[in-house]
């Protein structure tokens, strides 16, 4: 893979790194330059890949281990960070759960679940980010959220509910937090190849592909790649925004 150095020297913090596409944006950030701050929940799941990505990229990444949820968890990362680097220059809020049921079987139990990690916790990190970026009056925050948030879906009412809010609250936050140079922005993927796919039969997989305008299934990289000039200074004059990263996908 080639560098462009976009992100070099900007300390990061990417929450969900273990897989998929939050461990995209953790590959494609360290290749950039990107000091990174890459979180998971379970412990030493990182520990390997953040040597890899260390020495193949000559830069740092920073296993932190914490659930999203854990208000002391997430409390410990942000002063790791304030005692190693003493600033932050981007959040991405990639942790997500998807769970859901259709209307009439939905627990409450399951509202605060998902909404506990999807949406609660973006808040509360936002929160956090913003102290070391308002002294700072600079600062990149991407949310992860999704073409269900946008378009909705059948059978998934708390699931889309959930997105749709990361979508909201990013654009309050953006107004909010503009005066600061503080710019925050949302993603919406469609169909990624990750592991949530592994379970649908080639009959499916190739009907959701057919509504598909670019013909294929997007990768966690095409993801990552947008995620990467959202944290940029080429993405400078962009702030209260939601990108689509779907390939023209209908739902």
């Amino acid at each position: 893979m080639s560098s462009s150095n976009l992100l070099k020297g900007k300390v990061t913090l990417v929450t969900g790194c273990n897989r998929g596409i939050g461990k995209a944006i953790l590959e494609r950030f360290a290749q950039e330059g990107a000091i990174v701050y890459a979180s998971a929940r379970e412990e030493g799941c990182l520990d390997e890949c953040a040597k890899e990505f260390s020495n193949n990229y000559n830069t740092l990444v920073i296993p932190v281990y914490f659930d999203v949820t854990d208000g002391n968890g997430f409390k410990k990362a942000f002063a790791k960070i304030k005692t190693e680097q003493n600033r932050l220059d981007v959040l991405v809020n990639n942790a997500g759960i998807m769970q859901d049921s259709l209307i009439g079987m939905v627990s409450e139990k399951l509202m605060t679940d998902v909404f506990a990690v999807n949406v609660f916790s973006v808040i509360n990190m936002i929160q956090y980010a913003s102290k070391f970026m308002v002294k700072q009056k600079s600062g990149s925050i991407i949310n992860v959220s999704s073409i269900i948030g946008t378009n909705g879906h059948s059978g998934q009412i708390v699931y889309s509910a959930s997105k749709g809010a990361v979508i909201s609250l990013t654009k309050s936050a953006a107004k909010e937090l503009a005066k600061n140079n503080i710019r925050v922005n949302a993603i919406a993927p469609g169909i990624i190849k990750t592991d949530i796919l592994n379970g649908l039969s080639p009959e499916v997989l190739a009907e959701r592909v057919s509504k598909i305008g670019l013909g294929r299934i997007g990768t966690p990289r095409d993801v990552a790649d947008v995620v990467v000039f959202l944290a940029s200074d080429l993405s400078a004059y962009i702030t209260g925004q939601t990108i689509g990263v779907d390939g023209a996908a209908l739902m």
